[in-house]
């Protein structure tokens, strides 16, 4: 898989917003205080455990927006396997600003390596199945992109980035609409040729309905892996088959062996815990 970075315009927001609440009302006064100004220094951004890197650009970002004169060095791309206190980059220039950016850029790059070594586990637990590992909508607030991102720098797909990606009917769609037939036939008639709709069901019988209807997908919800195996045989190929429903890397390899499309994991972008990266300062 090629990992495209994300351009610069859509990071620097994020990486604005996050330095400007770090700042506060009166910059870094403890390293104003301590470290001269002419000061330049080197240090490494340093794996404190085995993982998948991502988010180096924003880390990046973090460095160059304080001070331009900051030079990063990357020794190990996003998307790349590091061990335990391997060096994914350098960082060289005036201290101050490297001080005052570490912890913005190291929020960053912990947060997104999280996700992406979450990730790479599950893809890596259901290898030689068919299945795609997908992420959710459940995100930070804020931080969709960059968190997809890293889905997809751990080996994963996306899912709708947005309600406007295309028509996914739920459980509360269809309460509301009084059915599975009226909520598809209302979407059917709202959208356009390239929009597409799927279902979510929560049993054969319902998904028995839903097929009569022609969706392009299903979600198949809280299924058991019995359950999900019927249903890939009665969709029989006729549209795309997801599961989802609180799904670990212990239960993925039989949920993946029923033959299912998509897995979809909301905790990888919402629950994933950090990579522990730390910036190491090394004597010039």
């Amino acid at each position: 898989m090629t990992l495209s970075p994300l351009p610069a315009i859509m990071l620097e927001p994020m990486v604005r917003a996050a330095l400007l609440e770090d700042l506060g009302r009166a910059g870094d006064v403890t390293t104003d205080a301590i470290v001269p100004r002419e000061r330049h220094t080197t240090t490494v951004l340093a794996a404190r455990q085995q993982g998948i890197i991502a988010g180096l650009d924003l880390a990046m970002l973090a460095f160059k927006v304080i001070d331009p004169n900051v030079e990063m060095t990357v020794e190990r791309a996003d998307g790349s396997d590091v061990a335990q206190g391997e060096t994914i980059a350098s960082v060289s220039g005036p201290a101050r600003a490297i001080l005052t950016a570490e912890r913005t850029a190291l929020n960053f790059l912990c947060h997104l390596s999280g996700i992406a070594t979450a990730t790479a586990a599950i893809v890596s637990a259901i290898r030689g199945h068919k299945a795609k590992i997908v992420c959710t909508r459940k995100t930070t607030p804020g931080l969709r992109a960059i968190e997809k991102y890293a889905v997809r720098a751990g080996g994963g797909a996306n899912h709708r980035f947005g309600l406007d990606d295309a028509i996914l009917i739920k459980d509360n769609h269809i309460a509301i609409a009084g059915g599975i037939r009226p909520a598809m036939e209302r979407a059917r008639m709202s959208v356009g040729h390239l929009v597409k709709v799927e279902v979510e069901v929560d049993t054969l019988a319902q998904l028995e309905e839903a097929l009569a209807l022609a969706p392009d997908a299903v979600l198949l919800d809280n299924m058991s892996v019995d359950d999900l195996r019927k249903a890939v045989a009665m969709v029989g190929g006729r549209a795309v088959t997801e599961a989802s429903g609180r799904i670990t890397a212990a239960i993925a390899p039989a949920i993946a062996a029923t033959g299912i499309d998509l897995i979809s994991i909301g905790w990888l972008t919402h629950s994933a815990p950090i990579l522990d990266i730390g910036l190491d300062y090394r004597e010039l």
